[in-house]
């Protein structure tokens, strides 16, 4: 069960990303379009060899598909020598014409991301949860991997504010899975990696392509990977409720990540947990800081697309078994 919607709201206004479905706002704002612009008065064609942002780097991709949508242009691009997995819908402002000029600039923007990944240590956002190689299927000793720390010093704790809203939808969630009995479907669409790579373009969006060239870009794509490597290693370990565990043991391969199974309902499980993990994770005041903004950020985020990532109902196991078997057979 999910919503029908695609779009990501930011401060101003509810955006569609990656070609979905239009919601109603989406449709009242295609009606103002009354003469959309032909193909031909787009910046980049089908098939057209371009060079493309993404992930603080430039890389070489194509244009496979070309729409008009919200009175902007959206293209959707497959990055040359890579899976069709990473293809993506980007706006005009993450193309680039493919010629000598920009070629020169994208050698000149790999080059410094190469070398600035060599010549300094990454920055180190997360600790590596403790306990997180516990075997599958062994029962967990520790409900909580600090649960021999004792009290933690308050003033250590980052402050992780979570919105009035999620905080309801923790107890909603709570309430669905230990005293109903319900389980959330899985896999979940949009998984945490999607959320967390949708975040990360709603900011480079929002902030500006040259932010690939710049710290804050750097910063904010470490720490989604930080909070997905956080999520794969804590799921099995603290983030599951015991009528969970053999959902998790029956869906989840050992070679398959979490992040691309479960959804926004247990990746909020780990915004609870994150401020005993980071105290032991010897953070520097000033890194601390800037990660404490960047995660309420990131919730604000979520609480906006509450509608979109969250699921409103759960369901009861029997119906998921017999949805499963159904699959199977």
């Amino acid at each position: 069960m999910g919503s029908s919607k695609s779009g990501f709201n930011d401060d101003s206004a509810s955006e569609s990303y990656g070609g979905a479905a239009a919601t109603e706002s989406d449709t009242e704002a295609d009606r103002d379009d009354e003469c959309p612009p032909s193909l031909e008065s787009s910046p980049y064609a089908e098939e057209e060899k371009v060079l493309a942002f993404h992930s603080l780097h430039i890389y070489e991709a194509k244009v496979k598909k070309i729409e008009y949508r919200l009175k902007e242009w959206r293209y959707y691009v497959h990055y040359l020598g890579w899976s069709k997995n990473w293809d993506e819908w980007v706006g005009v402002d993450r193309l680039m014409k493919y010629t000598d000029e920009n070629l020169q600039k994208q050698r000149e923007l790999n080059n410094k991301q190469d070398a600035e990944k060599t010549t300094k240590p990454s920055r180190a956002y997360y600790a590596k949860p403790k306990g997180s190689n516990v075997p599958r299927g062994k029962k967990r000793k520790n409900d909580s991997i600090l649960k021999e720390k004792g009290a933690l010093p308050l003033e250590k704790l980052v402050n992780i504010q979570i919105p009035p809203t999620l905080k309801k939808q923790l107890i909603d969630d709570c309430e669905f899975v230990t005293h109903l009995g319900k389980l959330v479907r899985l896999p979940r669409t949009p998984s945490v990696d999607d959320i967390l790579k949708k975040y990360l373009d709603y900011r480079l969006k929002k902030d500006g392509i040259f932010l690939y060239q710049c710290r804050m870009a750097d910063s904010v794509g470490e720490i989604m990977k930080g909070l997905r490597c956080y999520f794969d290693k804590a799921l099995p370990v603290m983030l599951l409720y015991k009528s969970e565990r053999q959902q998790y043991e029956e869906t989840v391969a050992d070679d398959v990540d979490p992040s691309t199974i479960y959804g926004a309902e247990h990746l909020l499980r780990l915004f609870v947990k994150l401020p005993e993990l980071l105290v032991y994770a010897n953070i520097e005041e000033e890194t601390l800081r800037e990660l404490q903004q960047k995660l309420n950020d990131f919730l604000k985020f979520l609480q906006k697309n509450q509608s979109l990532f969250f699921l409103s109902a759960y369901h009861a196991r029997e119906e998921i078994e017999t949805s499963t078997n159904n699959l199977v057979g």
